[in-house]
């Protein structure tokens, strides 16, 4: 049984000496796609080439909120032509974060606005980033799914069950990382637990948040089992049920992702 890292980062230079080495371990637990997810448009052609580098990795493009004001936040030509690229399976990592408040809060709200219209334009999925913004998070998302649909994902969720139940009522999906997996997180285990079996996916958002029992440790696409094992745990299912659903849902939103193929031995050339 096969699972996928819906969430990482692997361009960040807590990578840089050992990428090879993550890929390898990510393989040997299974692991069968990882998408490392784009933070910076200026930084784009750093995921491209790690995506280029390795046939089970796939990413995406966009601007996470910490850097709405930086320089090239709403470079949405840009954004467009790396979505062309084949192995661009969404736009983001896109949203609202009032916790650390880098960015104003309306210059914020405009810059996710675009990302979500990018991504209705492309027919792409959003992956947004949620934190102490639920309210405008909730309003956005509601509004913006008035002017036309989109898919989206709620990534390494820790909101509200209110945030996850206007997510749910709007179509969209949500996804746990290790935090599920926390000791004092038996409120996000609950919601874990009540989400639609087909709505849900896993992640890593390695290299941070490290699920138990590797908490403490540089987060990497392989520990994505972990969190995978807890939340069947909070629901009740196997983890092999857990897993497939999770990786079907995950095809289902990121609708470029290819679907694994048989991996033949290194010295075989598939004939295909």
């Amino acid at each position: 049984m096969t699972i996928i890292d819906s969430h990482c980062h692997l361009d960040f230079p807590d990578f840089a000496e050992d990428l090879d080495g993550v890929v390898e371990r990510a393989r040997a637990a299974a692991v069968e796609r990882m998408i490392t997810i784009g933070t910076r448009v200026d930084k784009a052609p750093g995921v491209v080439a790690i995506a280029e580098r390795y046939d089970d990795v796939f990413f995406t493009v966009g601007t996470h909120p910490h850097e709405a004001a930086g320089e090239g936040a709403e470079d949405f030509p840009a954004m467009r032509a790396f979505a062309k690229h084949p192995k661009c399976v969404g736009i983001g990592e896109a949203g609202l974060d009032y916790h650390y408040d880098n960015a104003p809060r309306d210059v914020a709200r405009r810059v996710f606005r675009g990302q979500i219209a990018l991504a209705r334009e492309l027919d792409l999925p959003l992956v947004i980033h949620a934190r102490d913004a639920d309210d405008d998070i909730a309003a956005i998302l509601s509004d913006e799914m008035g002017q036309g649909p989109f898919r989206a994902v709620l990534h390494c969720f820790t909101s509200s069950r209110e945030l996850a139940v206007t997510a749910l009522d709007l179509g969209l999906s949500i996804s746990f990382s290790g935090v599920v997996t926390f000791k004092k997180s038996e409120d996000l285990r609950a919601i874990a637990r009540d989400v639609p079996l087909d709505r849900i996916l896993v992640e890593t958002d390695a290299p941070y948040l490290a699920p138990t029992p590797h908490r403490g440790r540089r987060n990497e696409p392989a520990f994505v089992v972990a969190t995978a094992a807890a939340v069947a745990e909070a629901r009740g299912m196997t983890f092999e049920a857990l897993a497939e659903a999770t990786r079907a849902n995950t095809h289902a939103i990121f609708r470029r992702l290819p679907l694994a193929v048989s991996k033949l031995p290194q010295t075989v050339e598939s004939s295909h």
